[in-house]
């Protein structure tokens, strides 16, 4: 099948923008007997369910015989040559509290490789999109990350483990060291905009552990197309499956992972 990334990329993001909007249209509307606990600190309601099963509905249509591979699982997850990885709401728990950051994250694959990747941070409006050796793009705008070589002079974001404590005072060194050794930590509560962030340079780095494929498939991509870097905590390349990330402009990133190996090895 001939497929023009840069054009299906403009078709999948008419689609995100779509759930966007939903989503935007459910703040506030949801009550808490509609809210369910999956796990331990894992919230769901029908607002992420229903954004789910739009993203299926419409993004089947782009690629015929694609598969998915979902958060919610309201179908069942398959391998394929395409697939779609999707989080149709990164940030629950903020978008049940009306904060701000929440988004919808979607990345296609061809097979095993993230080609396309959007994040749609729905309070600011900002479509962050990228495909394979396309670059890295936000609202029609070229993003880049950032130059920033010193530590010092860094902004770093990171996730609070949630449910996986086993791995608690690592993570606390890690958090005690950053935050004595550059301009602050930032966590925002959804990864994908992180990692969206770490694209056009407003942080410049990003780590977290217990993260799942639909959480950052779509950012690991923004990432690398702006410039970046991503790695695992042992600086290798599973970071999509193996439940851990650092994310960096480049000129950071050995820095940033000598930090977290030592703690974390």
């Amino acid at each position: 099948m001939e497929i023009s990334l840069q054009d299906l990329c403009d078709k999948s993001r008419t689609v995100v923008l779509k759930a966007g909007a939903f989503i935007a249209s459910q703040v506030g509307e949801v009550a808490a007997a509609a809210i369910e606990e999956k796990d331990l600190n894992s919230l769901v309601s029908y607002v992420d369910k229903e954004t789910e099963k739009l993203l299926i509905e419409e993004l089947s249509n782009l690629v015929p015989g694609s598969v998915f591979f979902t958060e919610e699982e309201t179908v069942e997850r398959q391998e394929g040559e395409w697939r779609w990885i999707i989080d149709p709401l990164d940030g629950t728990t903020n978008f049940l509290h009306q904060l701000p950051v929440f988004s919808v994250s979607v990345a296609l694959q061809h097979k095993e490789e993230t080609v396309i990747g959007i994040v749609y941070e729905v309070n600011r409006e900002e479509c962050f999109y990228a495909w394979k050796d396309g670059g890295a793009w936000m609202n029609d705008r070229q993003i880049q990350v950032s130059q920033t070589s010193s530590l010092s002079a860094s902004l770093l974001a990171t996730g609070f483990p949630y449910y996986d404590y086993e791995r608690m005072q690592a993570y606390l060194e890690v958090l005690q060291f950053f935050m004595q050794n550059t301009r602050g930590l930032r966590r925002l509560g959804s990864a994908a905009v992180d990692l969206a962030y770490v694209a056009c340079g407003r942080f410049e780095g990003f780590y977290e552990y217990s993260l799942n494929a639909w959480d950052v498939a779509a950012g690991v991509l923004l990432v690398q197309e702006a410039g970046g870097e991503v790695t695992d905590f042992k600086g290798g390349d599973d970071y999509l499956f193996g439940r851990e990330l650092i994310s960096s402009n480049g000129k950071l990133h050995g820095d940033i992972h000598k930090v977290i190996q030592q703690y974390f090895s």
